[in-house]
């Protein structure tokens, strides 16, 4: 309700200066879980070691590699989901096409419509 109303446009995030993270997909949920990660790596290194600058590399080696690894997934299932999504459109295109013709898969032919074509 509140979008319908408002007249300005929604600002865009950008990280580092180039990665919009609202037009770009998985950036977001890649980002968080990154920061989420590096929590997790950095305090159970400095709770083990007691090492501040230590832990501090292995937080940012943990938000790296979480955020990379999030975003290959992510990219690789929203690929998968598009090449889905592109099947069942041309599987639907061709149902529209050719059903109620000769050529539709389903039609059941019998031997007097073979022999007339």
């Amino acid at each position: 309700m509140a979008d319908e109303g408002d007249s300005e446009p929604r600002k865009s995030f950008k990280l580092l200066g180039f990665l919009d993270v609202r037009s770009v997909p998985c950036a977001r949920e890649s980002v968080l879980y990154g920061s989420l990660g590096s929590l997790v790596v950095g305090l159970g290194h400095f709770v083990a070691t007691s090492r501040v600058r230590r832990s501090c590399d292995f937080a940012v080696g943990g938000f790296i590699c979480t955020m990379l690894g999030y975003w290959f997934y992510c990219r690789y299932n929203l690929a998968q989901h598009r090449i889905r999504q592109r099947m069942l459109k041309e599987g639907m295109r061709n149902k529209i096409l050719f059903e109620g013709s000769s050529l539709d898969p389903e039609r059941k032919q019998t031997g007097n419509e073979r022999s007339d074509s």
